[in-house]
């Protein structure tokens, strides 16, 4: 922790981001601690982008900078890419919200159908976490039981069912905020990559179904493996229980055919999201034609599912997410992302031992994550995990005030990163990687400079 009492970096950081200061008084007189998203807050302020486009955004000082927010996800391929906006801005004078069913829903939900090897139905939301919402109460309906398995730390969206152990604390004492002890009740926690505890949980809760997040809690910080995705898929199968796979980050992102089709697996139900619609609000669930005609007018169990949505499948959403996904078909945008991630780990790593940091870098795909006071074995392989999997010391809180010095740092040489991670698209470049690790060796010296034990 800082012991410097007048932080160098928030001085250098207030200068060069003045602007977005002035804003930010203005948003804490709108919105709770002046931010819309948990994510953007920032102390002492966050900046404010002007316009984005490939792998970098503007902000309103006209600083560039390199993203690895990418649209919290969704932005796959680039921001503002070609193909989107022309496809955006041919349908913006047609209709944005014609109030009926179009032909643009019909492609899309063709094109999920064509790349999604679980998909046989589909039922378009406006985000991930309606997605997984939708997901649950299908299969409680189906069923007939009401308890849900998830993984501990896997987020799964902000809703009630899902959001207790999203993050740390793991402790089962922990009451998260606001949700029912009714709630708490009906979700049963597991430990994540633990197939063992998971057929014990089910033996003794008989839930209505197993939700997973992609390849591990959220994005990765605890990765899963394909082969533990085989297992689970193997286990609820026997079981005889719905397995949701929960694709809303990693659905086209690792593979063109998302996580499930680089396993080899078919889960029962696929909640999808951010790539999905191209960079615009969206997301869908898919899966089992037997399962989603609970949705369906007059279907066999006669207990509809009752899913309005103002703007279930709008035409701009559909428009965007077709173009988008004619390109993630090719497998380029999946390839070239997860090849500049991997490379971006290996130069960090590469760089945090040159500069005797605590600093580690890991991750899949095209994940980038951090861990700053990290104190076991290292290594260059690909697929390294910290602490030789341990979850408990993987996925924990870090010093608060290191993370906003550090972002600030990291902001100072022109790199917006995702808090302790971050994600890159097809836009993203050698170049990128080039400056980022210059960057990250800035904010090293930065916040050694500052008091910061890094």
């Amino acid at each position: 922790m800082s012991t410097v009492t007048e932080s160098r970096i928030t001085q250098l950081y207030a200068e060069k981001f003045s602007k977005s200061a002035e804003l930010y008084s203005r948003a804490t007189r709108l919105f709770p601690s002046g931010v819309t998203h948990d994510g953007r807050y920032l102390k002492p302020f966050p900046i404010y982008a002007d316009r984005a486009v490939g792998s970098r955004k503007v902000t309103v000082e006209g600083a560039d900078i390199i993203d690895y927010w990418v649209g919290h996800g969704a932005m796959l391929l680039g921001h503002s890419h070609p193909a989107v906006v022309e496809a955006v801005q041919k349908q913006a004078p047609l209709a944005t919200h014609p109030g009926a069913c179009h032909e643009l829903e019909l492609e899309w939900g063709e094109i999920v159908q064509q790349l999604v090897p679980s998909s046989e139905l589909t039922r378009f939301t406006n985000s991930g976490t309606e997605a997984t919402l939708m997901a649950i109460r299908v299969s409680r309906i189906v069923s007939d039981k009401t308890k849900v398995i998830k993984f501990a730390g896997h987020f799964g969206g902000w809703h009630d069912g899902l959001i207790h152990a999203a993050e740390p604390p793991h402790d089962e004492a922990y009451k998260t905020p606001g949700i029912p002890e009714g709630h708490l009740s009906d979700l049963i926690i597991v430990p994540p990559n633990d197939l063992a505890a998971l057929e014990a949980a089910i033996d003794e809760h008989d839930p209505a179904c197993v939700i997973h997040e992609g390849n591990g809690t959220r994005w990765g910080t605890v990765p899963a493996r394909p082969e533990f995705l085989r297992g689970l898929r193997e286990v609820t199968d026997r079981k005889g229980v719905i397995f949701i796979l929960d694709e809303v980050i990693t659905g086209f992102r690792v593979h063109q055919n998302s996580f499930q089709g680089l396993c080899g697996i078919k889960p029962d139900l696929t909640t999808l999201a951010k790539v999905l619609a191209g960079g615009l609000p969206g997301g869908c669930l898919t899966g089992r034609a037997d399962l989603m005609q609970v949705l369906a007018f007059d279907n066999p169990l006669g207990r509809k599912m009752k899913h309005p949505g103002t703007y279930n499948a709008n035409p701009l959403s559909a428009a965007a997410g077709v173009a988008a996904l004619k390109i993630v078909e090719t497998g380029e945008p999946s390839r070239v992302s997860n090849e500049c991630a991997a490379a971006l780990r290996r130069e960090l790593n590469s760089l945090f031992q040159r500069k005797s940091s605590r600093f580690v870098a890991y991750g899949d795909y095209s994940a980038i994550k951090i861990i700053p006071d990290y104190e076991g074995p290292r290594s260059d392989a690909e697929d390294f995990i910290p602490y030789e999997g341990d979850w408990r010391q993987i996925d924990r809180k870090f010093d608060g005030n290191l993370n906003h010095a550090y972002r600030c740092a990291l902001l100072l040489g022109g790199v917006d990163w995702m808090g302790w991670g971050g994600s890159t698209s097809l836009a993203h470049s050698d170049a990128d990687v080039d400056q980022t690790v210059s960057a990250f060796d800035l904010a090293i010296d930065l916040l050694r400079g500052d008091g910061f034990d890094v």
